[in-house]
């Protein structure tokens, strides 16, 4: 089916497992520290913003260096769990999907961010004047006001994640079934001089890209629109 072989349909569904997984994980990670970042006024702010922030200028090749000294059977992590009889996490689906998370992560945080900052915190406090809880507060006040906000991350950072190689290769490696994932396909494909899987799998995921992109603009222009 569309030319593919069994390799790409096992790279295929390993990348969107990672993809699903990262973003499920991320919208929940994501969520309290944005609310935080958008309202708060510590001077830690700074800090975290920065910390968040980080993936997004910092090479995936130092991150996964880093990701696979900590996780992996020497590391703080990795030897902790050698030494309680398990497995470390280098070179595991397990490992990536930590790598993925972290890698991802202001792709999540800063558009809930702006979506939080633009509700403000007054709709929240009339509900809990009113006597809502906080997870009511979120669900019926929280959640439907920015859920624009909530779809833009969500698809940021199921693409972002499509398209991470150098942390993931760092980490991972290109077990078949396990770390390999599409982009570390294409790098194997275009290594072993065959360009015409490579190209088939590159001209799929640009094609997907493409959409993604269309979809978040489409979202943001149709949320500005509703708020003029």
């Amino acid at each position: 089916m569309f030319g593919l072989a069994p390799e790409d349909w096992q790279a295929i569904e390993v990348t969107f497992r990672l993809c699903l997984y990262t973003t499920l994980i991320l919208l929940v990670i994501a969520t309290p520290i944005a609310w935080w970042l958008a309202g708060g006024r510590s001077p830690a702010r700074v800090v975290v913003q920065a910390i968040v922030a980080l993936p997004l200028v910092l090479p995936p090749t130092v991150l996964g260096f880093y990701l696979l000294i900590v996780l992996g059977p020497r590391g703080f992590v990795g030897g902790t769990l050698e030494s309680l009889g398990l497995h470390h996490l280098a070179f595991t689906f397990e490992g990536i999907l930590i790598a993925s998370v972290i890698y991802s992560m202001p792709f999540a945080v800063q558009p809930l961010t702006e979506a939080f900052s633009s509700l403000g915190r007054r709709p929240a406090e009339v509900a809990g004047s009113l006597g809502a809880g906080i997870v009511d507060r979120f669900f019926t006040v929280i959640l439907p006001l920015t859920k624009g906000g909530f779809v833009v991350a969500a698809t940021l950072t199921f693409a972002h994640t499509l398209g991470e190689f150098g942390v993931i290769l760092m980490l991972g490696g290109s077990i078949p079934g396990e770390t390999k994932v599409l982009s570390v396909l294409i790098y194997d494909h275009a290594e072993a001089m065959n360009y015409e899987a490579a190209h088939r799998l590159s001209f799929m995921l640009m094609v997907f890209a493409f959409v993604t992109l269309f979809v978040v603009y489409s979202i943001t222009r149709r949320f500005e629109v509703a708020k003029v």
